[in-house]
């Protein structure tokens, strides 16, 4: 939270609304207490000043920004709980700029949030039906395993990107837009790790996979295959599962889409929080047009969909690839997958889910059991 005197002159602190507009100064994801509150409500566009002369009699202005810990001099953080105090009974000189932004009372937060994480905890998947030979472990000294990543360490675009161009982290489109904090829109549910002596199309034909237990359970999954080239091939197989598509939603319509549509919204974003310098600046963090930059084929059933990302078909990222596969028991490697969101309705972007997989071993991978594809 911020709160600051409101003793400066109303009208030249409402005057700061053409400079941030005219980008003359600049908000960021962190706002500290010698920020201009009248300023970060307006570059995070919160509010919107309303076009009659303020009142005199407004004396003070107090802002609850939602966040999840503070640092403090001298070390160590705290968390930070909303607070509110007795509103003013003067006529407010800010008004929304739009319906999602409208305010609302403690009480009624309250109720909202409580019956949001109500429906959020019937709606939960039991996960533990799932199963894949790549072992789960969240610890983060754990090794050879795989492990939800942070989806708020992945920028994705803000409901203002058409207009702004900004990216923001996941939980920072929820301070805005009510989106849980964190969630993503599908459960990884259980990763594998095969090997081959040939590419491994259509996993999804592996006995009693994750994707054919989602499926007996009326459940929808989306599988994303990376395979990786050599004269051993190796994919990595990920598992992400929901209960259905929400109709006429960006995720709906790229599952159902046709594959230059898929190609076109298909993205990644990596990072390596662990691992040599030379593999984390070949890497990078910057999203990936998966069906841009590779060739992606999509195996469509009732139940799921699956992406085979063929990595060797590019020889960029099969070079960085041999970089990473050289070292791969010293990285930690985190990815998140996502649509891309083009147009203001699609906007604000959301994560499919992410993964972190942690000092992979080659001779952990198995020869999986494929069933005979029907023609």
């Amino acid at each position: 939270m911020i709160v600051k005197d409101w003793s400066e002159n109303i009208d030249a602190r409402l005057n700061l609304f053409g400079k941030v507009r005219g980008s003359q100064l600049w908000g960021i994801d962190i706002y500290t207490d010698d920020f201009d509150l009248v300023a970060v409500l307006m570059q995070a566009s919160y509010y919107l000043p309303t076009a009659s002369p303020p009142l005199s009699a407004i004396q003070e202005l107090r802002a609850i920004i939602w966040c999840y810990l503070c640092k403090i001099k001298g070390g160590g953080t705290i968390d930070l709980e909303p607070y509110l105090t007795q509103s003013s009974t003067a006529e407010p000189t800010l008004a929304p700029m739009a319906v999602e932004r409208t305010t609302t009372t403690r009480a009624a937060t309250s109720v909202g949030l409580v019956a949001a994480l109500e429906e959020e905890q019937a709606d939960q998947i039991d996960l533990s039906c799932f199963w894949g030979n790549l072992r789960h472990d969240d610890r983060d000294n754990a090794r050879d395993c795989w492990k939800l990543s942070d989806v708020n360490n992945f920028r994705v675009r803000s409901k203002h990107f058409c207009y702004d161009k900004t990216k923001v982290p996941p939980y920072f489109v929820y301070l805005l837009f009510m989106i849980p904090a964190g969630k993503h829109l599908m459960d990884l549910v259980a990763v594998d790790w095969f090997k081959d002596t040939k590419r491994m199309d259509h996993v999804t034909r592996h006995q009693s996979c994750a994707a054919q237990v989602a499926s007996e359970k009326g459940l929808f999954s989306l599988i994303f295959n990376l395979q990786v080239p050599g004269s051993t091939h190796y994919s990595m197989v990920f598992y992400f599962v929901t209960r259905q598509l929400a109709m006429g939603s960006l995720l709906q319509r790229f599952v159902d889409g046709d594959d230059e549509f898929r190609n076109s919204r298909l993205k990644l974003i990596p990072s390596v929080p662990k691992g040599s310098w030379i593999v984390r600046q070949s890497v990078g963090s910057t999203p990936c047009s998966l069906g841009k930059a590779v060739d992606c084929n999509y195996i469509r059933s009732p139940k799921y969909l699956e992406i085979d990302v063929d990595i060797g078909s590019s020889t960029v990222a099969n070079g960085v690839l041999g970089l990473v596969i050289a070292v791969i028991t010293t990285l930690v490697v985190d990815m998140a997958f996502l649509v891309q969101a083009n147009t203001a309705d699609e906007l604000p972007e959301r994560l499919i889910g992410a993964v972190g997989v942690s000092h992979i071993e080659l001779k952990s991978a198995v020869v999986p059991k494929l069933e005979p594809e029907i023609s």
